[in-house]
Formats: C-alpha cells, structure tokens, sequence
C-alpha cells in the first residue's frame, strides 16, 4: 500500500514492508520505487523493515519542488527514517546514491549504513579518453545528452536499452510503465534538472561520513568507462576502513533489477553487520 509523508506541502510517496530493523530504497533519476520490485521483497522476508521510497517528482511522490539535488533528495531520506522511527540502512542507486553519502554525513544519528548501487558521489571530469576507447560510455553520454538537451523520451529508453546489458524477464512491461509516467506532464522535466545537477555537494560530504558504507557497481556500466575505477575513488575519499567495493561482472547501471541475486548476496551481509545493534 502507498503511503505519503508530507513535506513543507510536497508529499514523498513510499511503501513499508515487514518487520525488523530499518532499511530504506531510494531509486535512480526517471525511475521508481518499481526498481526495486525484487529486492525489497527480499529484504522484507530476510527480516527487514523495507520503506522503498519513490524520490521527490518520481513516481507517486509530488511534483513542484524547489530543488531536485542530491542535497534535497537526502533531506526527504532523513525524513523518511525520522518519520518511520530509525536509525536505518539507506540503500540509493545513481543520484540517491549520492544522496545516501550526504544522510550519512548529515544525520549519523539516524544513518548507520549506507549501500550505493552506481552512485553518482562525486564530481565527474570530461573523460575524453574514455569516450575515444569504450563505446559502451560512449553509447550512454550520447543519449544522456539527448535528454539533457531535448527532454527526449525516446533517447531515454535507448539510453536504458545500453544501462541493461541483459534485460529482467520482465523488461517490456517495466519500460511500458517506465514510458507512461515519464510522458505524464512534468516527470521529464524532473528527470532533466536531476542531470543537471552536480555530485559535488555528495563529494563533499564524503570526509564526514562515519558509518560503514558499501559501494556496488557493474563491471559493464555505460556512465563510466571504468566502473571499479570510480567505486575506487569514492572509498579514497572516505574515512580510512569505512568503505569497501563490489563490483559484479557483466551488470549495467541498474545492477538492483539486473542482477538481483547477486545484490542481495553483497546486501545481506552488510545488513546483518550494521544492523545488529542498531
């Protein structure tokens, strides 16, 4: 059942499953709590309480917020697990995860661990080698920009058709559904200030972060011509022993709904650490 969290007169949509210690979900740009549509179940059955949250101007959440940066997204976070009575895991992919970095930084109170799934944590320079050499990179920043520039719905999906090396089974109806939302008036937009915002204010915060943290990435991510090498660089810009990386081979950028078995293999554990005494 969704549920909503009012927010200085914006709602915040989500969904609670289970019992158990906290964890909350937070999705991509132009995605939804959907994303996580076999992992939460998961979690919940292993004995979580899972919020998986549709971020702000996604999903089910309102549209017509001042800010779309990953400094906003993770006040909503921090709202969430204040709401629902933490402390809490917050798992985020791509811009949420570097909105899960700020939390942590931010509320160390209520964030003990955080697990980032292709995050956007830091500030990226123009990699013109990168584009030269691997044309999976190259492929994304193309479409990306497409977006960026035109708002294209179109150069979205072709975006997602390379972000999935391998599709879930379920993959026509989730880009059917992930169509219609984004042609619902407003969502795109939504999904253009998101990219247009920066990392920098996650690779600030990375200094400030005192609980553990896991990164995950996939080997084959089209928004990086390395991936490892990026998961590599946000855990040097942690406090020395607080992170450690994965990165599971032959996943995109969505590794969550690509590889789902695998996530839970690397999430559990960390779970079970963090949250033990919580």
């Amino acid at each position: 059942m969704t549920e909503y969290l009012d927010i200085a007169g914006n709602t915040i949509a989500y969904e609670a499953t289970g019992q158990g210690p906290l964890v909350v979900l937070a999705h991509g740009m132009g995605d939804s709590r959907h994303s996580y549509r076999f992992v939460a179940p998961a979690l919940a059955a292993a004995g979580y309480r899972v919020a998986n949250v549709d971020i702000r101007g996604c999903g089910d959440s309102s549209l017509g917020w001042g800010g779309y940066s990953r400094t906003d997204i993770a006040d909503d976070l921090v709202a969430v697990v204040r709401h629902l009575g933490g402390p809490a895991v917050l798992i985020g992919q791509s811009i949420s995860g570097g909105a899960a970095t700020i939390a942590a930084a931010t509320a160390p109170e209520l964030i003990v661990g955080a697990i980032e799934l292709a995050p956007f944590t830091r500030a990226q320079s123009f990699d013109l080698g990168g584009l030269v050499r691997v044309k999976r990179f190259r492929a994304g920043y193309l479409q990306l920009a497409q977006v960026l520039m035109r708002g294209s719905l179109a150069n979205w999906k072709k975006y997602l058709d390379v972000a999935y090396p391998t599709k879930p089974a379920d993959w026509h109806s989730e880009l059917a559904r992930i169509e219609a939302k984004l042609s619902e008036p407003g969502r795109m937009k939504v999904l253009q200030a998101m990219a247009r915002t920066s990392p920098a204010d996650a690779g600030r915060q990375l200094p400030n972060v005192t609980c553990p943290v896991l990164v995950i990435q996939g080997s084959a991510d089209p928004d990086w011509a390395d991936p490892r090498a990026e998961g590599e660089r946000i855990l040097a810009d942690l406090p020395r022993g607080l992170g450690e990386l994965a990165v599971i081979g032959g996943a995109g950028h969505y590794p969550h709904a690509q590889t789902p078995d695998e996530v839970l293999a690397l999430v559990l554990p960390f779970l079970a650490r963090t949250l033990t005494n919580a």
